[in-house]
């Protein structure tokens, strides 16, 4: 089958938490109640059972929906529904149903075995990424992760709509395999999911950070990916040594600790051992800390660690540098 006939879907794929501990009728039962709350959910949102391609993974469901279900009410509607499904059940059970899902889209190819494409695989990864599980290890008290994809977080969850909380996601890299990708993780009912300290940081242009708040100051919240944060921060103060050229300082100063000599005479017209073109001797500086510029025999800024080595005394006889 041609690749053309791949079709842009929704792409669900969730995954039992703890189920390899589980004995074969407890993963029965587990089983059960994972069909059972994804068919509650669908049916809450009016998708019938012909629009939902559905893929046993043994602990877990692959989904892929028809292009036609709007997939707002995938990431409120259905959400809600699946949270209260779990909850409701692991209230009378003994052995709890907790669950990751992992949501993406994009162009998915049903080849007559099964489904294939990118959006199948960043779903897959995004649900069972480091990031997810130590993410529910976290909050063991919570039955429900959702995790997706940064498009999809952009273009459906960041505009809000029913049961649709963007204030409550927080974004993370996920790096497994061959995927690299920023996704956004939402725990129901919770203000920010417990994302683990040690979590690969976000990719640049893709989290807004706050000021401040509850969450302390520079913590990741939702409300859409943003272009960048301004520019990136300076690179630390390095030593100067003598005649050496750094990045230019502000406006246009060249940012270097300049061989002394007469004001305004160009380095270039100076020659070897501090002695410019003209038989001046001068003095050399190495400046060693913070030095916003030096020029016309001042320096601007913080400077730590100054050496002076003095040749023979100038015209004027300070030695002035």
């Amino acid at each position: 089958m041609s690749s053309a006939a791949a079709v842009n879907r929704l792409v669900v794929f969730g995954d039992a938490c703890g189920s390899g501990r589980l004995g074969l009728d407890a993963k029965r039962r587990m089983r059960a109640a994972m069909y059972g709350a994804f068919a509650e959910a669908y049916a809450s949102v009016g998708v019938e059972v012909d629009r939902v391609h559905q893929e046993d993974r043994g602990d877990g469901i692959l989904a892929a929906l028809d292009p036609g279900v709007p997939p707002t009410l995938m990431v409120g509607t259905w959400l809600d529904t699946l949270f209260q499904s779990l909850r409701e059940h692991n209230a009378g059970s003994a052995d709890r149903l907790r669950l990751r899902i992992g949501m993406n889209a994009g162009p998915v190819l049903d080849d007559g075995r099964g489904l294939v494409g990118r959006a199948v695989d960043v779903a897959a990864r995004l649900c069972d990424s480091p990031v997810a599980r130590r993410t529910m290890e976290r909050a063991p008290g919570s039955d429900l992760l959702v995790v997706v994809s940064d498009w999809l977080y952009a273009n459906v969850v960041a505009e809000g709509g029913r049961y649709v909380e963007p204030e409550t996601y927080r974004s993370a890299r996920v790096r497994i395999k061959e995927t690299d990708e920023t996704a956004w993780f939402h725990i129901p009912r919770l203000p920010a999911p417990p994302l683990p300290d040690d979590r690969p940081a976000s990719g640049p242009g893709t989290v807004h950070r706050s000021t401040g708040g509850a969450d302390g100051p520079g913590t990741e919240t939702g409300g859409g990916p943003v272009q960048g944060d301004g520019p990136p921060p300076p690179d630390p103060p390095q030593p100067r040594t003598t005649g050496t050229k750094g990045p230019a300082g502000p406006a246009g100063t060249a940012d270097r600790a300049r061989t002394a000599g007469p004001a305004g005479t160009p380095d270039a017209a100076r020659g070897a051992g501090g002695t410019d073109t003209a038989g001046t001797t001068v003095t050399h500086i190495n400046a060693q800390g913070d030095v916003a510029a030096f020029e016309n025999n001042v320096f601007h800024g913080q400077v730590t660690g100054i050496r002076k080595s003095r040749g023979p005394a100038a015209p004027d006889g300070d030695g002035a540098a």
